[in-house]
This record gives structure tokens, C-alpha cells and sequence, in this order.
């Protein structure tokens, strides 16, 4: 499986126990945002998690205004 740098830190990240969000806006807008256990919360690229989801390795609780992703079982 290909990952890019991006991808691959988003997902050991969350197996180390951060939280990845999809912060939404009333207009619509969405950002995602890394929360880790420690430290600064980070925004990350749409377009990386975007290709996690495609890939089926994250999925979605689908909530607003915050969606909050988690680890799938799925290997490619």
C-alpha cells in the first residue's frame, strides 16, 4: 500500500490515540483537524484524508458540525 508522508502520519497518529475531526462551518466549509493526546491540535490536508476515506482505512460518524473519523479494519 502506498501512502504518501501526510497519510502515513495521520494514520499512526490516530493508532497513537489522536483524534481526526472534519470541522464543518454553517456556510459548509470543512477542515480537518488532528487532535492528539498531547499537544496542539494541527490542521491537515483535505485532500490526505480524503484519500484515506477513498481507500477505506477511515470511516466517518458522519456528525455536524464535527465529524469524528476512526480506523477501519480494512487492508488494502
Amino acid at each position: 500500500m502506498n501512502l504518501d508522508a501526510e497519510q502515513q502520519r495521520i494514520l499512526n497518529a490516530m493508532r497513537d490515540g489522536a483524534t481526526l475531526k472534519a470541522h464543518r462551518t454553517l456556510d459548509g466549509a470543512k477542515t480537518h483537524v488532528l487532535h492528539p493526546l498531547a499537544g496542539p491540535p494541527e490542521t491537515v490536508s483535505s485532500v490526505a484524508v480524503d484519500a484515506l476515506k477513498r481507500r477505506g482505512l477511515i470511516a466517518s460518524n458522519m456528525k455536524f458540525p464535527a465529524a469524528v473519523y476512526r480506523l477501519t479494519t480494512s487492508s488494502e
